[in-house]
C-alpha cells in the first residue's frame, strides 16, 4: 500500500494509545515536575501548570491551544536516537506523554484522555527556547512530531496510564 493510502486508511480507523507520563511547571522556565496524575479544568489546562496559572511563556497569545500539550515517546526515542543524548519525557516541555498513538492525527478532532475530553488544534512545533530550557540539541529531531496543543473540553483527572482514544 502507498504511504498516501496508509495514511489514509489510518485515519479512518479508530485511535488508541496510553498515557505514559505527566509534567507541569509553576512557571515558564522552571523545571518540569513528573506527577502521577493531573487535574484538567475545561477551559483552563491542568491545575498547576505555568498555562493554567497563566505565567507560561507563551501565556500572552490566544488561549486556544494552550491548555494542553501532548507528545509521543515514540518522537522522543526517535530524537534520543538521532542525537545521541538521553531525552527526557519532561526535557520536552509537554504536559503529556504517550504511546501508542498518532497524535498529528489528532488535530482538529476531539478525543479523550481517561475521563477527560479534548480537542487537538495544532502541532507543537519545537523551537529554540525549547531546546535552550532543555539544554539539548533536539530542535531538529522533533519537526513535525513535536507533539500537539490541545484544548481541554471536560473537567477530570487525567493519570498515568489512561487510555488514549478517539472513535473516529
Amino acid at each position: 500500500m502507498a504511504q498516501a493510502e496508509q495514511t489514509h486508511a489510518r485515519r479512518l480507523l479508530p485511535v488508541s494509545g496510553t498515557v505514559v507520563s505527566i509534567h507541569t511547571a509553576p512557571d515558564a522556565g522552571k523545571p518540569m515536575a513528573t506527577l502521577v496524575e493531573a487535574e484538567a479544568l475545561a477551559g483552563a489546562g491542568l491545575v498547576g501548570d505555568r498555562y493554567f496559572r497563566g505565567r507560561g511563556t507563551y501565556s500572552t497569545e490566544a488561549n486556544t491551544g494552550r491548555q494542553i500539550t501532548l507528545i509521543e515517546s515514540e518522537a522522543l526515542d526517535a530524537a534520543s536516537d538521532e542525537t545521541g543524548m538521553r531525552i527526557q519525557p519532561r526535557d520536552s516541555r509537554r504536559n503529556v506523554v504517550t504511546r501508542g498513538v498518532g497524535l498529528n492525527d489528532l488535530v482538529g478532532r476531539e478525543f479523550h484522555i481517561g475521563e477527560v475530553r479534548l480537542r487537538g488544534i495544532d502541532l507543537c512545533e519545537p523551537c529554540t527556547h525549547l531546546a535552550h530550557l532543555a539544554g539539548k540539541p533536539m530542535l531538529r529531531s522533533l519537526v513535525h512530531r513535536g507533539g500537539i496543543r490541545a484544548d481541554i473540553l471536560s473537567d477530570g483527572v487525567i493519570r498515568a496510564g489512561d487510555a488514549v482514544g478517539c472513535d473516529s
